[in-house]
């Protein structure tokens, strides 16, 4: 039976919005389906507004590989903006799609990716506006299955009364096994209804079904043990990793947004996966092992990219996209293929010690010079060692005094404040390495016309790295810390003027903290922060720290924790974390060691390069590094008369 476009009744509330635009869909290489001929669909967010949402990699790809199956369709949603959600309210329109405008309520699976667990809230109002209800256990047969993915769902226990289940890991491949069980399910006219469905996804051992898993705690509120609660499911389940990613070239039809997106280019993932040690960065633990795309690959996915899309930028992503074995050729390659077309190419931030001039100067052969972005992450040395990022202070000005006499006039360094160990002199010391950054460039451009930005981020450990037992510092002595270090950049006459300083204040990680190690108790708190009007809470200026403790302390106190409980209290080995039954590959006792390192101060190799050092991924997920050199070139691409 098809489902009608509630195209109508939203057209009528758009002249009263903000950003219309943002709601109309038809971009371009967006995809509509006829529903009528599809018996799996899928309604896919990115539960942001849509300027952010719309370039998110991860949907567009998952959208893509969705609809180029016969008989699928997935169509995207997006958060929308308060003065439209009062509006859809009160003349009773659902949350829709922006492909056909489709209610998301008519959809068999719901699926959200979360990159921050600051997006919980915004889960709930397109949960609420679709017509399902918020928790799980109050779901029939007719709903959507509520999916979870994404570096958020790899401890989803703050969110298990609200969704279905989550799947943890790449999701190309487990998209098209969900699909092909829902698609079963169905032609055998859904037996056993919404409960049998989701036992068919929890015995396939890669996607997690919370109400399948009960949790004991202790009198001292530590949780005792998760524990299957029926036959069948596994005791831990496993993350999805794909493999050989010349195999999966998407998204081969990037989406062309028609508003103004935070990201105004067409992006390829050059590698996944990162084993450089951070032990701060989640994302480089729980993409593990390295797997590069090759240079052919990347330049196929450029050239159809470019075709499909007339962007002018090529972003090259990763967690550390100089790393390729091949960046120099890559760049050098793409620069000569698009010198007459002046496409411009860029790189996310790039380590200090994977620099060099020549690949900045082919990144910038055909685009605009603008600054270069480095994350030290640690202010002094010895904080380096504990994060384990292998860069000295040396190698940061020589690689700075290589850019600022090339020609470059603006650097921006990028640190953490509240690192495990971290004292206000290791903070302070960011302010020394910013002005011999710019003693240095001022005497190696024979100019004073130079700048140096420093960007602050607060310190929140997360699940599945050395950090996840370390305590966080509290948000009052954060923002002291900061304080300090700001006085002491404006203080200086000869520097301080060249050096600009940006941070965010320590309330919004100690709330990012809760969410991020947070266990089931803490979806009273979530629940309870979205009934009193939290939106958007990954905005500034939407995010409220009052809202966010005001809740949590009406919920938290009844069941024994609070949530310094939660944030700044550290673990000890023996304690059962959340996420422990969701097993991205990394050993615990590996884990464990490393922390005990960061204590010590105790550098660890990149296993690229060296031998392994048993972290545990490729054993148990039976996978292995994917690197090259290929050794082949990236040749221009002959001009067609």
């Amino acid at each position: 039976m098809s489902v009608e476009s509630v195209f109508p009744q939203l057209e009528a509330l758009l002249p009263h919005v903000q950003k219309p635009i943002q709601y109309v869909g038809g971009e371009l290489n967006s995809t509509v389906k006829p529903w009528d001929e599809c018996d799996v669909r899928w309604a896919l967010m990115y539960p942001d507004a849509y300027e952010v949402g719309l370039p998110n990699q991860g949907v567009m790809i998952l959208y893509e590989v969705l609809n180029e199956q016969q008989g699928v369709l997935a169509e995207r949603t997006y958060s929308v903006w308060p003065d439209l959600e009062a509006l859809m309210r009160e003349h009773d329109v659902p949350q829709f799609t922006v492909d056909s405008h489709r209610p998301v309520g008519a959809f068999d699976v719901f699926g959200l990716s979360f990159s921050t667990e600051l997006g919980y809230t915004n889960m709930l109002t397109a949960l609420e506006l679709g017509g399902i209800p918020l928790e799980a256990k109050d779901r029939t047969i007719d709903h959507p299955v509520v999916v979870a993915g994404g570096h958020a769902a790899f401890n989803p226990e703050p969110i298990a009364d609200f969704i279905d289940c989550a799947v943890i890991g790449d999701g190309e491949q487990a998209v098209l096994e969900i699909t092909k069980i829902i698609r079963e399910w169905k032609a055998e006219g859904r037996p056993g209804g919404r409960d049998e469905l989701l036992l068919r996804l929890a015995k396939t051992g890669g996607v997690y079904v919370p109400r399948f898993y009960d949790v004991e705690y202790l009198a001292d509120g530590r949780i005792g043990r998760v524990v299957p609660n029926r036959s069948g499911v596994p005791w831990r389940v496993s993350k999805h990793t794909v493999m050989d990613l010349d195999e999966w070239p998407y998204p081969k039809q990037p989406l062309v947004p028609l508003a103004e997106t935070v990201h105004e280019r067409m992006s390829v993932e050059i590698f996944r996966g990162c084993t450089r040690g951070c032990r701060f960065c989640q994302a480089g633990m729980i993409t593990r092992p390295v797997r590069e795309r090759s240079i052919t690959g990347i330049g196929e996915m450029v050239e159809k990219g470019l075709k499909a899309t007339g962007f002018e930028e090529v972003g090259l992503l990763s967690l550390s996209s100089a790393d390729h074995t091949e960046i120099g050729e890559v760049a050098k390659g793409l620069a000569d293929r698009y010198e007459e077309d002046k496409i411009g190419l860029s790189l996310p931030s790039t380590r200090v010690d994977a620099f060099n001039v020549d690949l900045a100067n082919e990144l910038t052969r055909n685009g605009r010079r603008s600054g270069l972005t480095f994350a030290p992450e640690g202010g002094s040395e010895r904080m380096r060692k504990v994060i384990n990022k292998m860069v000295s202070e040396e190698d940061l000005i020589r690689t700075v005094a290589t850019a600022y006499g090339n020609g470059w006039r603006q650097v921006k360094l990028y640190f953490m404040c509240g690192l495990p160990t971290e004292t206000d002199e290791d903070v302070l010391q960011i302010a020394d390495m910013a002005m011999n950054v710019i003693a240095k460039g001022r005497e190696v451009s024979k100019s004073n016309d130079i700048r140096c930005t420093v960007s602050i981020g607060g310190f929140v450990p997360k699940p599945h790295t050395p950090f996840q037992w370390a305590p966080q510092l509290s948000a009052e002595e954060t923002d002291a810390r900061l304080e300090k270090l700001r006085d002491k950049i404006r203080g200086d006459k000869k520097y301080g003027r060249s050096i600009g300083f940006r941070y965010h204040d320590g309330k919004p990680g100690i709330i990012e903290g809760l969410l991020s190690r947070g266990d089931r108790r803490v979806g009273a708190v979530i629940r309870a922060v979205y009934e009193d009007g939290g939106r958007f809470d990954g905005w500034r200026e939407h995010f409220s720290y009052d809202r966010w403790m005001k809740c949590a302390e009406a919920t938290l106190p009844t069941m024994g924790v609070d949530v310094d409980w939660y944030t700044t209290r550290e673990r000890t080995y023996e304690e059962v974390l959340p996420w422990d039954h969701l097993d991205s590959g990394l050993d615990k006792d590996w884990l464990w060691e490393d922390w005990q390192d960061a204590l010590d101060e105790t550098e660890v190799e990149d296993c690229r390069w060296t031998p392994c050092f048993d972290c545990g991924v490729c054993p148990a997920m039976q996978t292995e590094i994917q690197i090259g050199p290929t050794g082949k070139k990236l040749l221009p691409l002959s001009v067609v008369k």
